[in-house]
């Protein structure tokens, strides 16, 4: 027990001197546990150093594989980005081909356009035209003309609508109208008679006492010679028929004409 209580604490002493004349010596008293705590942290520290230094190859080929394969994404990336911009470019040339042919197109269309309306306009004419010669080929088949070529005078229209004319030698009696000639036959009073139907309801009647230059069956146009009017049939009568009944033949002749 007495040794316990008088035991001795141990130091250690650090002697710093130098290698001039004139230095002095210096001591350094150190207490144990100091020390074991330098020699611990140093340990550390050169097991850090030496661990560090065993590793430090693994941890930069971990660093240069990592850098690989970001270098190796970056690749691919740059390569997708390449590919886009291609396709971008292709795209583009295709929207500008697109483009022209959009534009050739609407040309076309406005050509089109324009043709369509010359071929409108012509249709117009076309129709403006035919409904001026249906108009009047439409009128040929009215009979509205005089029944004699040359001058005639107008004696009397008798109470069965026949029109009686006096006409000079030598003019002839024609037909008032385009029609066929249906009936040719003899007439007791004016001698011969000529019917000719102009297919819209209308009919007309020449009577007279000359030689007859039509034939039944036949078609006559406007003006063609039915009779000439010689010294003995001077005398020329004519009826008009409308659907059948017997109308004013003076109601239609132009007498102007």
């Amino acid at each position: 027990m007495g040794r316990n209580r008088h035991k001795r604490k141990n130091s250690h002493v650090v002697i710093v001197t130098s290698d001039a004349a004139d230095s002095g010596i210096r001591q350094f008293r150190i207490r144990p546990w100091i020390l074991q705590a330098i020699i611990v942290v140093l340990c550390v520290i050169i097991g850090a150093l030496i661990g560090y230094f065993i590793y430090e190859k693994d941890i930069w080929a971990a660093e240069l594989d990592q850098t690989r394969k970001q270098n190796d994404v970056i690749g691919v990336l740059e390569q997708e980005k390449a590919e886009l911009e291609d396709q971008i470019v292709s795209l583009n040339g295709e929207i500008s081909g697109l483009n022209e042919e959009i534009s050739g197109l609407n040309e076309e269309i406005s050509s089109l356009n324009g043709k369509i309306r010359i071929l409108s306009e012509t249709v117009s004419q076309q129709v403006e035209t035919e409904g001026e010669l249906s108009g009047q080929l439409e009128k040929r088949f009215l009979p509205t003309r005089l029944p004699v070529s040359e001058r005639a005078s107008i004696d009397n229209v008798t109470e069965d609508l026949i029109c009686i004319f006096t006409a000079a030698v030598g003019s002839m009696v024609v037909a008032t109208a385009d029609g066929t000639v249906t009936v040719v036959s003899e007439d007791p009073e004016y001698g011969h008679n000529v019917w000719i139907d102009h297919g819209n309801g209308y009919t007309t009647i020449y009577r007279n006492q000359g030689e007859v230059k039509v034939k039944q069956g036949e078609t006559v146009t406007q003006g063609t010679t039915l009779f000439i009017i010689t010294d003995e049939s001077g005398k020329l009568g004519y009826q008009m028929m409308q659907d059948g009944a017997y109308v004013n033949p003076m109601d239609m002749l132009e007498i102007s004409g």
